[in-house]
This record gives C-alpha cells, structure tokens and sequence, in this order.
C-alpha cells in the first residue's frame, strides 16, 4: 500500500507540471496582493490586550501552508512557543495539551471568538474536527485571560481564526495526498461587491490512518488496526457595511466527520460520527472616533453517534466469530448558544476603557457516559480601565474585573492587572497578575449511574496567576527578537472525585482543599539571519505539582522545546522549513492498579518545502516529510484487558511515524 501511494503522490504532482508555463518567464513578479478587511473591535482585541502587557503570539496561514499541515493539532505541536500538543493517533484525534505548564482543561479554544470547548469534558480539547485548511491565522493569548474570555482561560487563549475577507478577488483550490491512502482536497473564494464581502471555503481530509498502537500492546482480538478519519468542513462568511460606520457579519460553519477511536484488544470497530455547527451574527458600529462596540449572538452544536462493536470471546479467549454492538449510534452532544457585546471608549483624558456583558446557555447530554440532560445559563459583566498614551509616554497599564453568575452555585469575581514599560527602544518588561476560574463540566455536575457521580453543588475553582518578562530587540543579523518570561500559578477550590465519601462508596466529585502549583519559566527567541531565512528557539520549564508534594501533575511535561528554521522570499520559486519538538518526561495514572508510568522524552522533526511552477507563484508543489528521523515514541497511556484472562495490561499510543505529503494547489 505504502509503494502505490508514492506512485500516486508522483503522479499527482508531475501532471500539472507539464501544462504549466516555462521557468523564466516574468521573474521576480510577486503575487497579488491580498487585502484583508473586516478588522473591527472584536478581531483587535487581542492586539489590544498585547499593548497592555499581555503575550500573544500568532501561527498564520502561510506558516501552516509551507508546513504541509491538514491538521491543526499537528501544526501548533511544532510552532506556538511553550504549547505542548501531543495527537493521540495522528491527524484529527484528541489530544493532550498543555499552555505553560498547565493542565489541557485551563486552556479555552475559540472559533472566531466563539467558545468550543467541550461542554461535557473539559479535558477533552476541540480540535480533531478543526482542518487547516480553512484557518487565516490563530492567536494565543498567554496567562490568565478570564477578564474578556471567561472559565477556562486559565493559562491561556487560542482563537482560530477562518478565512477572512478580500477587496480583490481571490481563491484556491488543492488536492494533497500521502502514504496512509490518504486525500485532501481544499478550496476557498473571497471577494468584494459594493458594500459586500463574501468568503466561502470547503475541504475534505480523508485517510486509512497508521497502526496506533505498538504490536506487543495488542491483543489477537483487536481486528480493526487502522485508525481512520473522514472529515468535511464547509463555511460562509458573509458581510455587509451598513454605512461607513456600521457593519453585519455573518458566518456559518459546518463539519461532517467519522473518526476511528480503536484500542489494542476487541474492538472490531469503534468510531465518533460527529457532525458540529457554528453560526453567528455580528453587528459592529463605530460611534464617531472615541467610541466602538460590537454585539454577537452566536449558536454552536455538537452532536456525535457513537459506536463501539466487539469481538466476542469464548471461555478460553479465543474469538467466536461473532460480534457484540456495545453501543450503535448512542448520542453524546451540546448545544451552546448566547450573546456578548463589547463597547471600548476612549475618553481623552488619562484612562479609556472597554465595558463588556456575555450571556450563555448551554446543554449538553452524554447517553454512552450518563450524563444527566440538562441546561445551564451564565452571565457576565466585565470592564477594563487602560491608561492612555497623555499620561504614560512609555508606558501601557490595565486593570480589569468580571463577575460571573450562573444558574447553579458556581458564581467567581476575577480581576487582572497588567502593563508594558519600554526602558529603551530595544529594551521592556512586561507582566500580569490576576485571579482566573474554571466551572465545573457537565461530567462533574451531573454524571449518574456508572461510577462516580456528579455534583451540582460544584463551586468554580479558583486560580491565582502571576507572569513577568523582559525582553527586546538587538541588532543582529537582520534582526533579533528575544524574551525571558517566569510565571506562576495556584489553583485552589480544585474539582477531583472524592472516595471518601460513604454515602458515594464509587466516589462522587467534590472541591478539595489542595492547591496545585504551577512554577516555569521560559526563554524564547527569533533570530532574522537575512531577509530570507530566520531562525526560532522557544524552551520552557514547567513544575506542576500538588501543594507539598514532589510528583508531577500527570500529563503535564516538564519541558518543552521548540526549534525551527524557515526560508522563504517573494522573490524566489523555493520555500524550505524545518522544525523539532522536544519533549521532557510525562507521567499519567492508569486505572486497575497500573499506577504511575512515565514517558515522553522524545524529539521529533518535520519538513515541508515548496516550489512555484510559474514566477507568478500561482502553481505550487508542497511536500512535508512527518516525523523526519522516524522516531518511535508515545503519546499517552491507557489500561487493556488480555484475552487469555481479561487481566489489565498497559498500552501505549503511537506518535505519528515517518509518512511523506505531498500537495498541488492553484492560486487564482
């Protein structure tokens, strides 16, 4: 299988060679111009909040394009600073996740502002229905960031950000392929009429998979040992200016997905059949010069079918040839819908200041995992007070404060206060400190009739984050960027399952006194070596422990380092990057008396060129080489059952092994 899909890859590629102009003809033309329009308050935001004092760094289109990436997940592993992302099983699967240091479920994803985090889970992060193809670019926001964006922003923010707008007329379409069997095909238009903007983008990803597990971890009754996925993602913005002030923006997105979720022993198939929606409507108004604002209702669903068949075994563990449908399209989903708006005044004087309101309502139910249907509402008031540039000449300081109220007991006033001093033009320090919260999931409130139970009497937990940096520029090279950051964190009120509880003898979930510290610091750099090649470096050091002890908090690495080097000019027809991981030691806890296991330590590479056919680089060849040394490693821990005795055994899931990509896209 792995020889025909190379023939395909060459094929593929070599085919729109042959109809395509000479080498030579208009050499040096740049490409078009894309104008992006559509920045209004919201979009800005996070520019903002950077000015501030806050950390933001951006992963754009262009990065993941030379990337060769189809899927987020992949991407972010390899170039946002201090991100740790490990894919279960390669291409659009859960993952684990860590910002800084902290935990998967103190991170917040966003779509276009709106929240997607998993309703249900808070551990479970959003992205393996999420391709890449249809992103512009993703903010991170660094640190405690529940001023403007809420629970879950413990240790940071992502906002994905789809396809934007164009004054010119502009599109693409691609189709890629790689070793796995795998498809991908991709397409967007932009373009401008009058007062409208409209952006349309579809792709579809579609892939046998690789082997996930090592052979020594299966069992002879795993069957199915190709973790597949089939993804389809379709959106529409559209846009219209009301007046030079005033403007509508609307947006759908929707993706239809199967994803295989296998283990080593049983399973003869075992896939999400999710199918998830965004819509929402935006109006945005520019009241003279002092004052902007925006409001945004918005809906999203996620629905899912899960099934989950099993080989049948005899007295002796040997298959019977029959199977056993454990679940055949049970629902698990959520429905998330609200309001927010946001004015920001600037008043003239010494402080301008930004006075937001969120309302949300959300329901979710889970009929595999019993989660109890139910609907919760939150609301929320917040404001900001930043100095204006006639008080401080080079400095920018916030405050801000947020109460949150829902409509169970899990109410939490947060504030922030942040800034940026420039000691010199190449020279300045920065920090935050502030208070952040987590609500509890619908697992924790309402899980009924398993194993332990939930609790709707959860309080929020409640953090305390703390970040300083100094950094600046030199005249290096072409340039050099640089920062050292330290931070801190404690999160008390802490949501765990308590055992101790005798009317609850499964245990029942609680908030525990223990506080769980987070301790890191981290160092980052960019190096510009000339107007064509730069150079990035990025390691963090993260302790995350309970309050007294000494043991790691379990899927948090201890260290993260990123490298990567990147070529690329207007002016030429190549485009080369190359980019690492290195992971330090993980540990998880697995159930059935496996305990505490490490792993992690690894590095991993990737590498994607690209070549433009025509000098008006309108015809491009991309390839990417996953996993570059072949390097064998795990990315998480899970608890099997043998055959022979149905006695628990550790697995190990796979990292993605050494596949070539390779892609054609034509830019019109």
């Amino acid at each position: 299988m792995k020889h025909r899909s190379l023939l395909a890859i060459s094929a593929a590629v070599a085919l729109p060679a042959a109809t395509l102009p000479a080498a030579g003809q208009n050499a040096g033309t740049p490409p078009e111009e894309l104008y992006v329009v559509g920045q209004r308050l919201e979009e800005t935001t996070p520019q903002a909040l950077a000015q501030f004092g806050n950390r933001l760094d951006t992963f754009t289109a262009a990065e993941i394009e030379l990337g060769g990436f189809d899927d987020l997940a992949q991407g972010l592993q390899f170039h946002v600073p201090a991100l740790y992302v490990a894919p279960k099983s390669g291409p659009f699967d859960y993952m684990s996740c860590s910002l800084q240091g902290s935990r998967c479920e103190d991170v917040l994803w966003l779509v276009d502002g709106v929240r997607t985090n998993n309703r249900l889970y808070n551990t479970t992060a959003p992205l393996d229905t999420i391709p890449a193809h249809q992103i512009e670019r993703v903010e991170v926001l660094y640190g405690g960031q529940s001023i403007f964006y809420g629970t879950q922003a413990v240790s940071g923010v992502v906002n994905i950000v789809t396809k934007s707008f164009s004054r010119e007329p502009t599109g693409s379409v691609g189709l890629g392929l790689d070793e796995y069997d795998g498809t991908h095909l991709t397409g967007d238009y932009r373009f401008t009429a009058g007062d409208h903007q409209l952006a349309l983008y579809a792709s579809k990803d579609e892939s046998d998979g690789f082997q996930p597990f090592p052979d020594e971890d299966y069992q002879p009754s795993a069957t199915d040992r190709e973790r597949g996925y089939d993804v389809l993602a379709v959106g529409v913005k559209y846009a219209y200016d009301l007046s030079d002030d005033s403007r509508l923006t609307l947006l759908y997105q929707r993706t239809d997905n199967e994803l295989d979720n296998l283990l080593p022993y049983r399973v003869a198939a075992r896939n999400n059949a999710r199918v998830e929606d965004w819509i929402t409507a935006k109006w945005d108004y520019a009241a003279g010069d002092n004052v902007d604002l925006y409001v945004k209702a918005y809906w999203h669903d996620w629905d899912t079918k899960w099934d989950d068949i099993r080989n049948d075994l005899d007295a002796n563990g040997a298959m019977t040839g029959t199977r056993t449908a454990e679940f055949l399209d049970t629902f698990w989903g959520f429905e998330d819908y609200g309001i927010t708006a946001l004015a920001e005044i600037r008043s003239g004087g010494a402080a301008d200041f930004a006075v937001g309101y969120d309302y949300q309502r959300f329901w979710g139910n889970d009929e595999v995992w019993l989660i109890t249907d139910k609907t919760e509402t939150a609301q929320a008031l917040y404001a900001q007070v930043r100095s204006s540039d006639s008080v401080l000449d080079k400095s920018d300081v916030a405050f801000g404060v947020r109460y949150n109220t829902t409509s169970g007991n899990a109410d939490a006033t947060v504030w922030t206060l942040s800034g940026r001093h420039a000691v010199t033009s190449e020279l300045y320090v920065r920090g935050q400190v502030g208070t952040s919260f987590r609500l509890p999931d619908a697992e924790e409130l309402y899980l009924r009739d398993c194993c332990e139970v939930g609790n709707p009497n959860l309080d929020p937990e409640e953090s305390e984050n703390l970040e300083v940096a100094i950094g600046g520029s030199a005249d290096v090279a072409a340039g050099l960027d640089w920062e050292l950051i330290a931070f801190r964190r404690e999160i008390d009120n802490l949501i765990d399952i308590d055992f101790d509880n005798p009317a609850f003898p499964d245990g029942i979930f609680a908030n525990f006194d223990q506080t769980v510290e987070f301790d890191g610091w981290e160092v980052f750099a960019n190096l510009a070596i000339n107007g064509s090649v730069s150079l990035m470096l990025d390691y963090a050091s993260n302790e995350a422990r309970f309050e007294g002890t000494s043991l790691q908090l379990q899927n948090v690495p201890e260290t993260v380092a990123k490298a990567g080097v990147t070529y690329a000019h207007p002016g030429s027809r190549f485009e080369l990057n190359f980019a690492l991981v290195d992971v330090g030691n993980v540990a998880q806890n697995v159930s059935g008396g496996l305990g505490r296991n490490e792993y992690g330590n690894y590095t991993v590479a990737e590498a994607g060129a690209a070549f433009y056919l025509d000098t008006q680089r309108r015809h491009r060849i991309g390839v990417r080489l996953e996993n570059v040394f072949d390097e064998e490693y795990t990315t998480g821990l899970g608890r099997g059952f043998r055959d022979v005795d149905g006695s628990s055994y550790l697995f190990r899931y796979r990292g993605a092994p050494q596949s070539m990509h390779a892609a054609y896209t034509y830019t019109f």
